[in-house]
């Protein structure tokens, strides 16, 4: 199980990779916004954990032309920058994750 802040940080990872991707698919607004949402919510949520996966669904049913390589690269970029943004909190444990599940899903 990842640490806290490890899941903080994918999932700022996938918000950002989110814009990104709403961008590539031609969303904006408030749309751009929930589909980001649902990709942060989706590193909490084990069935929707698989990112890549449903960016390949999405582009491709969207006829959006982005290899998995390409893909993969933003993915890990972004990875970075949610770090660089993300400071450490010290906070450990399943409690602190399941608070932040809960805060994402309105749970």
């Amino acid at each position: 199980m990842a640490s806290f802040d490890e899941l903080r940080t994918i999932i700022r990872r996938n918000k950002l990779l989110g814009m990104w991707a709403a961008e590539q698919l031609g969303l904006a607004g408030p749309e751009a916004d929930a589909y980001s949402d649902a990709l942060a919510v989706g590193a909490v949520d084990p069935e929707c954990s698989d990112v890549l996966g449903r960016l390949r669904k999405d582009f491709d049913d969207a006829g959006v032309i982005q290899s998995d390589e390409q893909i993969l690269c933003v993915m890990d970029e972004l990875m970075l920058e949610a770090a660089k943004q993300m400071p450490t909190t010290g906070v450990s444990g399943d409690a602190a994750a399941v608070m932040l599940a809960r805060k994402l899903t309105g749970r």
